[in-house]
């Protein structure tokens, strides 16, 4: 019996000098291993919150659609801006904190600017001559919206030159399909974005579902055909929706928008709000405060967000987290929750 009980002592130190006294299994090691890695993410989170706090983040603010037309020396319409106006423009909102992004990046959620800056989305309808004009070389023309965008963001880092054009037929007064192609491509080339206007700019309110998927299906097609792009938005002419508002979202294998835009009154909803309504996104017109235009313009609505900053869609510079206040929670839409992250 002893011999016994000796050599299972025998066998046990041999197998502690094989193993090793202070090893430990395997099982432990990774059970370690997860909750150092939790820990770490928990940490990762509590300093990307206060980060939020610090720059008073608050993803779940409203942003300006901005909508412009035709950039001309002598506006015949209040819709209109001179090249000194919209200059203008531009620089009061580079000085306010804003950052360009495009309708795309809106409705998408991939709004990817700086801490602390606030997302505006620059809309131009029509596709007037007067938004971009390539010269000889293929450089746009002087006083042309992008040429005036493209010098005051050259001027103020970080103010991006990034821009959505709601194309119709008249494509920027090209008619032959070459130019066309040219000039659709320069923008795609240079990272603007290109939405669908409807093919005639006609008032879809009213019309047949027939009508509708043939105005705005067929600029859709043409569009493609010589950009390769499928516009991931529409402005709705006048900002009148169909008889059924789906109908300007889906229309066949010609075309599937995320997002309509309307023709103007009052900042957007962020996307990640649950009054986010992908099928009526508000756009503001562009205009002083004057007549009707005292409350419900660009210069209203930008004076109206500076004195109420909580309501303004401010970044936390990381674009995959939604970062807000804790208590505008329930605000947050449910496919969001995933990144919420509120402070």
């Amino acid at each position: 019996m002893r011999l016994r009980i000796l050599s299972g002592l025998g066998l046990l130190a041999a197998a502690a000098s094989l193993t090793g006294c202070d090893s430990q299994p395997s099982t432990v090691k990774m059970a370690d291993t997860k909750v150092d890695a939790a820990a770490k993410l928990k940490a990762a989170k509590v300093a990307k919150a206060q980060f939020a706090a610090k720059v008073k983040a608050n993803e779940l603010g409203q942003i300006p659609v901005l909508m412009f037309h035709r950039i001309i020396d002598k506006p015949s319409t209040t819709d209109d801006r001179t090249p000194q106006q919209f200059r203008a423009d531009l620089e009061r909102l580079a000085r306010e904190g804003y950052v360009p992004i495009t309708a795309t990046e809106m409705v998408t959620g991939k709004i990817d600017i700086p801490a602390g800056k606030h997302p505006v989305v620059l809309t131009f309808d029509d596709s007037s001559p007067s938004q971009l004009t390539l010269n000889e070389v293929g450089v746009p023309a002087p006083n042309t919206a992008v040429a005036i965008l493209k010098d005051v963001a050259a001027k103020n880092p970080g103010f991006r030159p990034k821009a959505t054009f709601y194309v119709t037929r008249d494509m920027f007064g090209k008619t032959v399909r070459e130019e066309q192609a040219e000039t659709l491509g320069w923008l795609k080339e240079n990272g603007f974005d290109i939405g669908n206007h409807t093919r005639d700019h006609i008032n879809l309110r009213g019309r047949s579902h027939k009508e509708v998927e043939e105005q705005i299906g067929s600029i859709a097609k043409q569009i493609n055909s010589l950009t390769g792009i499928n516009p991931t938005t529409i402005a709705l002419p006048y900002g009148n929706a169909p008889t059924q508002r789906e109908w300007a979202m889906h229309g066949g294998k010609e075309y599937n928008h995320q997002g309509a835009f309307l023709a103007g009154y009052t900042p957007a909803a962020s996307p990640f709000s649950k009054a986010f309504d992908p099928v009526a996104i508000p756009r503001i017109k562009v205009m002083e405060k004057k007549g009707d235009c005292k409350q419900f313009c660009s210069e209203a609505w930008l004076d109206w967000l500076k004195s109420n900053p909580d309501m303004r869609y401010t970044s936390d510079g990381d674009v995959t987290t939604v970062a807000y206040p804790k208590f505008k929670t329930p605000y947050l839409r449910k496919t969001f929750v995933k990144w919420g992250l509120p402070y």
